[in-house]
């Protein structure tokens, strides 16, 4: 149960920090944070929830990152499915909160609500397949850097800071594609509030992200210096 809890605290803090940068701060041109702004912010809240609850639940916040760890043999089966569902509820909660503030400034459209999409809901006007093979991509190389540096002969320590930097760096690359997901949870949460077209496109924001990690631990696998 403290897994599970740290799992949904985790994964409030990623949506309301990473999604709530670009509802409430992005949309202000003045103060500058920009799509730049908006993924540091994601890179952070990995960075700080790794190390304040990486101890107690190996920091996951998405579900994605939860299967592609199981397939890479460093995540035990029976924890799959509860993980997820503090994740995606964690999510949702976050979400509300980020809700709760942006609805109390007197003019409130809630638009997009810093939700995934593909073709005119991309932030570029991406096609449906462009947004599928980047998050295909994206989500097997932020799993490549987390098995990568959670393994035993990585430097030790480190495993925060190159993991966050690792979702920042995705953000800057993706953020003009998809709005950037990597994140079942992340992606849901949003829907929810965004509803409509939102919810018709988030099956893509599940099926990428997952159909990624599972390559990424068959890959890593394969590639790691020793059995785990």
């Amino acid at each position: 149960m403290k897994k599970l809890v740290a799992e949904f605290i985790g994964t409030l803090w990623l949506v309301l920090g990473g999604c709530g940068s670009a509802v409430l701060a992005a949309a202000y041109p003045e103060l500058g944070i920009g799509f730049a702004g908006v993924a540091i912010a994601f890179g952070l809240t990995v960075v700080t929830m790794a190390y304040a609850i990486g101890h107690i639940s190996g920091c996951h916040l998405n579900p994605a990152v939860s299967v592609g760890l199981w397939i890479g043999g460093r995540f035990d089966k029976k924890e799959l499915l509860p993980y997820i569902a503090a994740q995606v509820l964690g999510a949702i909660a976050g979400a509300g909160i980020l809700y709760t503030i942006a609805s109390g400034k007197p003019g409130f459209e809630i638009g997009g609500f810093a939700a995934n999409g593909y073709g005119e809901h991309s932030p570029g006007g991406y096609s449906m397949l462009a947004a599928l093979v980047t998050e295909i991509v994206m989500t097997f190389m932020f799993l490549i850097i987390i098995l990568g540096a959670t393994h035993p002969k990585a430097p030790q320590g480190f495993a925060g800071l190159a993991i966050g930097l690792g979702l920042t760096l995705i953000h800057l690359i993706s953020i003009p594609v998809t709005n950037t997901s990597v994140n079942p949870a992340r992606s849901t949460s949003q829907a929810i509030f965004a509803g409509d077209w939102a919810l018709g496109q988030l099956w893509l924001f599940w099926v990428a992200p997952i159909v990624g990690a599972i390559l990424a631990g068959l890959v890593y696998k394969m590639l790691s210096p020793e059995k785990e």
